[in-house]
């Protein structure tokens, strides 16, 4: 049976790249070994949205954008559905190839961003603003990110005890039966799971 495995990124690894629109920058936590932006399975990013514009196109991937710092930006699709993300850690979840246009609601904001291919992966992103406690999912590869306050993994045979520092990107792999719990506030946890079923 293997044993889970946690990586700490800091913030001090985290890279700045070119949107692909070329109207602004992102800074890119996390993407899987091999990946870069013009093909990945998936990626983990921030990013400040400071005028009102057209998103990047990402035909083939699901969308999850996370609202971490702001006042609220509302996402127009193909010109009919919106989303409007007004309070700290509200989510939109939508299609890359949409044509989405983010306008602002007052000032500048940043976003938190996960980006998965569909054809290869199924992503679960959940938001925690209050101290919460969870359990990971065996068999799924797991982000664990805080914007105030340090985060608490722990598991039921003491083999991982381990402190996330606020702004850093925690990674866990799982590859065994073994609970693993996550405790912190504002917090982003992110689920990747193979569509092909294969251990990650």
């Amino acid at each position: 049976m293997s044993t889970p495995v946690f990586t700490v990124i800091p913030k001090t690894q985290f890279k700045t790249i070119p949107w692909k629109n070329g109207k602004g920058n992102t800074i890119e936590l996390a993407i899987n070994d091999g990946g870069n932006l013009e093909n990945f399975e998936w990626r983990l990013s921030m990013a400040s949205v400071v005028e009102d514009g057209v998103f990047s196109d990402f035909s083939g991937y699901l969308r999850n954008l996370i609202l971490i710092k702001g006042d609220g930006i509302e996402l127009i699709h193909d010109d009919k559905i919106s989303d409007k993300l007004t309070t700290l850690l509200s989510m939109a979840t939508f299609d890359g190839s949409s044509e989405t246009v983010g306008k602002l609601t007052h000032h500048a904001i940043t976003d938190f961003n996960i980006i998965t291919n569909q054809k290869s992966y199924d992503v679960e992103v959940n938001t925690y603003l209050l101290s919460s406690t969870i359990l990971l999912p065996t068999h799924t590869l797991s982000f664990i990110y805080c914007l105030e306050g340090d985060a608490k993994i722990t598991s039921t045979d003491n083999s991982i005890d381990i402190t996330l520092p606020v702004g850093d990107l925690g990674k866990l792999a799982i590859n065994n039966n073994e609970n693993i719990t996550v405790s912190g506030q504002k917090m982003i946890v992110v689920k990747l799971k193979a569509k092909s079923d294969s251990i990650l």
